[in-house]
């Protein structure tokens, strides 16, 4: 069976994930969606452009839709496809509020459609590594991670708009945060968020910088900060730690990584892994995948979903509790006050 694919939204990751499709046998793109002009690689100007979903939907029937749109359509467009009998793979955050990520999940559970979210970590070898790593040193933990990108020119455009939508702390935290349940595996239980507008060319109820406490059940804490913007630090830009008593595990970037380079974002080059009264031991991850071929994973990841009758009920059950511990730590922003979850 080759799986005919649709593709809405041809940003960066759009892009990356019809490159994806373009390369992998299971898959034939039948469509791509932009709502405006875009320039594409030579792999992608022969299939069929279109600026309309809804009418590209129902024109051409594909089996999966890929929906790597602005957040704030994920959820419609999700349900939308599997309305019209599509499997979905949708870009993180799964929606903007916990009501419409639960309404994705209900109509994936009501049509038997399989929907996986873009949690790029989790098809990454040494983002695997790391939290095996970390389960078993034993927690409590303490988690430290941050991604802050000094953007400027069109990716500083991209990061506006995004933020019209989506703060900084949602839509690069939704994945951190999963990366902190997959290790403590305990209940979230409060969120405690502060963040701060620097810049005059985003709106006054924005903010392009973030951080925030999230407290679970066994004792482990988390903390996540998020800056965009060409005032934004590049130092201390990419911090990956988890600390248990027994010892740590943390990324290590080389001294030229770049805030602005996607690769940055999850290449790791080596991981240390430090036991209290033992020592450290660093390994390295030289021959890890880059930004492209963790999209090649995630679409091949996909089409066995779609192949096996894959069951994605704990998936869909950890992207919408990263989801909300996220969009309580955007309330307690804007509230002032800690929220329970």
């Amino acid at each position: 069976m080759t799986i005919k694919v649709l593709v809405a939204g041809l940003g960066n990751m759009g892009r990356s994930h019809a490159l994806a499709y373009h390369h992998d046998p299971a898959f034939e793109i039948v469509g791509l969606v932009n709502r405006s002009a875009v320039a594409l690689p030579q792999e992608l100007r022969g299939y069929p452009l279109s600026s309309d979903y809804a009418e590209a939907l129902a024109r051409l029937k594909p089996d999966l839709v890929c929906i790597a749109t602005y957040s704030d359509s994920h959820a419609d467009y999700a349900v939308a496809a599997m309305e019209a009998g599509a499997h979905v793979f949708v870009e993180k955050p799964l929606a903007t509020t916990v009501a419409d990520a639960r309404r994705v999940v209900a109509c994936a559970e009501r049509t038997g459609r399989k929907v996986v979210v873009g949690y790029i970590l989790r098809h990454h070898p040494s983002w695997q590594r790391l939290i095996a790593e970390a389960r078993a040193l034993g927690g409590p933990y303490v988690f430290r991670l941050n991604l802050n990108q000094q953007s400027s020119g069109p990716t500083w455009e991209v990061h506006k708009a995004l933020m019209q939508t989506t703060p900084p702390i949602v839509d690069c935290g939704v994945h951190y945060v999963d990366v902190m349940c997959q290790i403590t595996d305990a209940k979230p239980v409060e969120v405690r968020g502060m963040g701060l507008r620097l810049s005059d060319e985003i709106a006054p109820d924005m903010y392009n910088y973030g951080h925030f406490q999230v407290l679970f059940e066994d004792g482990s804490l988390g903390w996540y900060e998020a800056g965009w913007g060409p005032m934004m630090s590049d130092t201390a830009f990419f911090v990956k730690d988890v600390v248990s008593p027994k010892g740590a595990v943390s990324i290590r970037m080389p001294d030229d990584a770049r805030s602005d380079d996607i690769d940055t974002h999850t290449k790791t080059a080596v991981l240390r892994v430090h036991r209290a009264g033992v020592g450290s031991e660093d390994l390295s991850m030289a021959d890890e995948p880059g930004h492209q071929a963790l999209c090649d994973r995630e679409q091949a990841f996909m089409a066995r979903a779609i192949l096996t009758d894959m069951d994605l009920t704990r998936h869909l059950t950890d992207a919408v509790q990263s989801l909300a511990i996220c969009l309580a730590a955007d309330e307690s922003v804007r509230s002032g006050q800690p929220v329970k979850l």
